[in-house]
């Protein structure tokens, strides 16, 4: 898990830049904190003469564009928290390394220095705010903050890590601070995630998973546990709505329940009490074994986990909620369409009766002196065109259902339908791309459960019946 941070860092008043940047920098590469160096990492640049070669780039910048720096914006660090005993320095510093490329895309140097000095080990990576070609700045985009930390969650569990639990499983997101780390009931509520995640079949069951995780049980009408460096024992009730000791057993007994089912019911993970977010998430926190190395193989790995995230993101929890979410969206899609294309035939319709209003009163008197001509083909030939209009109007009201109404009525009732085609066309852009990212989202999850194969195999085994 992974809590990321986009920084900018600024040129200080009564300070050069070189010794802004050798300030920052060298907080960063502090060997008391990267263990000597080791961890120190760096891209188009040498972390021993980082300093010079950012301030050198700042001065070619100006000699290229003929602009001077307009801000005081001289690099901009990327912070990454990582879970305490998640995961090592090397990893860290790697995950870090691939964090900074994608994010700048190669196209600004930097350097990357993972502190090992706290309990959680977190990442340092400072990139130059000038380009590679001293050509142009990094633009610092709205929602960069948001667009990294999701960067972050893809690179952190394609690597098999877990990423940040979201609301409303969590009182608050659990971000890790640099020098407090996530509260004891946030650890307990994480912990039970994981246990719950284990399909314990009673709540005795539960209770050894977390014991199994170094939790002290403490038995009584409330039951309480102690984690390592707590001083007093917490009870479950004290964590919050979905937490308490009730409702933790009833969510126990319903997968109990729903492990029983036979194979050709419902499958287990359409139970709504089966937290379809959190086994996800242990299939790739296990990761690194076999069954994470097949599947990873067998789909676009990172298609997999932008669809957790998504799921995560709207606060998916069961696969009957995606189910039901794309199956409205498909719904609404289609209503839609169908309401647009009424629409466009009524505008349509009330355009050509409009225009057969007008064509019909235009002609009506040329019409009238053809009929007292005692229809004379030579009158008939000098207003052709209009006594043909007059008929083709006189035809189409035949041809009307109801009573006519006036143009201005028509006028009225064509902007009403104009301004409904409108709403609905703009919900329908909004509304299809909903559809196709829920839909594209079910796919992706149902390729890692092997949804798709399971409905195959059962209507095959319907067809042998």
């Amino acid at each position: 898990m992974a809590a990321t941070r986009l920084i900018a860092l600024h040129e200080n008043k009564g300070r050069t830049l070189a010794k802004c940047i050798g300030e920052r920098t060298d907080y960063a590469m502090n060997p008391d904190k990267t263990e000597n160096g080791t961890y120190v990492t760096s891209y188009a640049c040498d972390p021993k003469t980082v300093c010079e070669e950012f301030t050198l780039s700042k001065r070619e910048y100006e000699q290229i564009t003929g602009l001077k720096r307009t801000d005081n914006v001289i690099a901009y660090q990327i912070r990454q928290s990582f879970k305490p005993g998640e995961i090592t320095p090397e990893e860290a510093n790697r995950i870090g390394y691939e964090t900074a490329m994608r994010f700048t895309k190669g196209n600004h140097a930097f350097i990357v220095a993972t502190h090992t000095d706290k309990k959680h080990i977190h990442n340092h990576a400072i990139f130059n705010s000038t380009t590679l070609d001293c050509s142009r700045k990094f633009r610092n985009f709205w929602g960069s903050g948001i667009a990294l930390g999701k960067l972050s969650n893809i690179i952190c569990m394609e690597n098999g890590y877990s990423v940040i639990a979201p609301a409303p499983y969590h009182s608050k997101t659990t971000y890790i601070h640099e020098d407090n780390g996530p509260s004891f009931r946030d650890k307990l509520r994480e912990s039970i995630d994981i246990a719950l995640s284990k399909k314990p079949k009673t709540f005795d069951d539960f209770l050894k998973e977390l014991s199994a995780q170094g939790y002290e049980i403490k038995r009584g009408k409330h039951v309480s546990v102690r984690g390592n460096g707590q001083q007093r024992f917490i009870r479950f009730r004290s964590l919050g709505k979905g937490y308490t000791q009730d409702e933790l057993i009833k969510k126990i007994e319903g997968v109990a329940k729903g492990a029983d089912i036979k194979k050709d019911s419902v499958p287990f993970y359409r139970d709504d009490s089966f937290d379809l977010l959190l086994n996800l998430q242990d299939i790739i926190t296990k990761g690194k074994g076999p069954g994470y190395e097949m599947w990873a193989k067998k789909f676009n790995v990172k298609n997999v986990m932008k669809a957790i995230l998504f799921f995560q993101e709207q606060g998916l929890r069961s696969y009957n909620e995606l189910e039901k979410r794309a199956g409205d969206t498909s719904e609404r899609f289609s209503k839609l369409s169908a309401d647009i294309k009424a629409y466009e035939k009524r505008l349509k319709e009330i355009s050509e009766l409009r225009s057969n209003i007008i064509t019909y009163g235009r002609t009506k008197d040329v019409y009238a002196d053809y009929r007292k001509s005692g229809y004379s083909k030579k009158f008939f030939a000098e207003h052709k065109d209009d006594i043909m209009a007059h008929k083709a109007a006189k035809d189409s009201f035949n041809k009307h259902e109801g009573k006519l109404t006036s143009v201005k009525e028509l006028s009225i009732e064509y902007d009403e339908v104009l301004s409904k085609k409108k709403a609905a066309y703009a919900e329908y852009k909004e509304v299809k791309k909903n559809m196709q990212t829920y839909q594209t989202a079910k796919y992706d999850i149902d390729q890692i459960l092997g949804i798709s194969g399971q409905q195959k195999e059962n209507k095959e085994r319907e067809h042998t019946r």
